[in-house]
């Protein structure tokens, strides 16, 4: 165990501790275990079509008990997060995108720090130390989805920097349409399912049910909206508002194909946001 820092009661330091013990459960625990289901499993036990031999740690390629990037608004991020001026977004198209367009950040940038092809997947904060035989530094990629281990060019899994082409990110959910508390709809606009709100850990959060019937509470299977504070929104913004992210729509720990929440058969994602 550390030594005490000075000034800090032994409370405090037992706060930490069991706060520290709790993420690390929590990474272990059924997360860590869809994870190796899946292709994000990139050890040399994954299934999955790429794999590096460095490592048999599942989740250090995105995530670290300690020396993270705290810029990252994703828990114990280990990769660092790329420029957001790097992207072109789907405003730049100049098409009538009703409803404001915030820089690309959020829990967006931390997916795209992978998956826009630029850095390998094994480029991490927080090296993990050798494990047996294994060691990451003289470790090595293999698989066809894969070169230099970066994720190869023209496959659906590497986005790229040009966003133009994908569902947008960053934008505000319906149209800008709700006030912090509660979530209401204006009058008149039918086009957005309502989102539910609630207060969690002192932050406001919203979510849309995705099921036949609402239940009020915020499940993982749920559509997933991103709070942006005023500090990273658009400029103009007046309150914090719900915006659509890449993981409102995937869930990296989910069995589902592509990483969805759920399944998009008969659309059934898409119509959980869009009335048409």
């Amino acid at each position: 165990m550390h030594p005490p820092i000075p000034g800090q009661s032994v409370p405090c330091r037992l706060a930490l501790l069991l706060q520290a013990l709790f993420l690390l459960v929590l990474l272990a625990g059924p997360a860590g275990a869809q994870i190796r289901e899946t292709k994000h499993n990139l050890t040399i036990s994954g299934t999955g079509v790429n794999t590096f031999s460095g490592t048999e740690e599942v989740c250090v390629f995105c995530h670290t008990p300690q020396g993270l990037d705290v810029s990252a608004a994703v828990p114990l991020w280990n990769r660092l997060m790329p420029s957001p001026a790097s992207y072109q977004t789907y405003d730049t198209l100049g098409t009538a995108l009703v409803g404001k367009v915030a820089p690309v950040g959020s829990v967006s940038l931390a997916c795209l720090s992978c998956h826009d092809g630029t850095s390998a997947m094994s480029a991490v904060v927080n090296v993990p130390a050798p494990s047996g035989t294994l060691t990451w530094e003289s470790g090595t990629w293999s698989g066809a989805n894969q070169s230099g281990g970066k994720l190869r060019a023209g496959l659906i899994t590497n986005i790229g920097t040009d966003l133009r082409n994908d569902h947008p990110i960053g934008v505000q959910y319906g149209r800008g349409i709700f006030a912090a508390i509660p979530a209401h709809v204006t009058a008149g606009t039918n086009d957005f399912v309502r989102p539910q709100s609630a207060m969690i850990n002192e932050t406001r959060v919203w979510w849309i049910d995705t099921e036949i019937a609402p239940n009020g509470s915020r499940q993982k299977t749920d559509v997933i909206l991103y709070t942006r504070s005023t500090a990273e929104g658009y400029a103009g913004q007046g309150e914090e508002e719900p915006f659509v992210e890449c993981a409102s729509c995937h869930d990296p720990h989910s069995a589902q194909p592509l990483f969805l929440r759920q399944s998009n058969a008969g659309s059934a994602l898409c119509l959980a946001c869009h009335i048409r």
